[in-house]
């Protein structure tokens, strides 16, 4: 599963042959959540407040991206990092 950015203590990953709705998983202090892409939206899972927020905002500050990585790695092809959340 590549990992696509990391910020502040939180590792973003997305799997090369997941199921649609497009989405990326958020690991943070041994929770993990699914977040779908659009619309940007916490599907399942959990992680503290603090860490929800700043995934939503780094993921909308980032969604075509997200979207871009999304439909490569559904074409077998590499998922490109994505700038972390400063």
């Amino acid at each position: 599963m590549p990992e696509v950015s990391r910020f502040f203590g939180i590792l973003i990953r997305m799997y090369f042959d997941d199921h649609n709705p497009p989405h990326f998983h958020a690991i943070y202090a041994g929770n993990e959540a699914k977040v779908g892409i659009d619309p940007i939206i916490l599907l399942e899972g959990k992680l503290p407040n603090r860490a929800v927020s700043m995934v939503i905002e780094w993921a909308a500050l980032h969604q075509r991206e997200l979207i871009h990585n999304w439909e490569q790695l559904r074409k077998d092809h590499p998922a490109e990092r994505i700038e972390p959340l400063k």
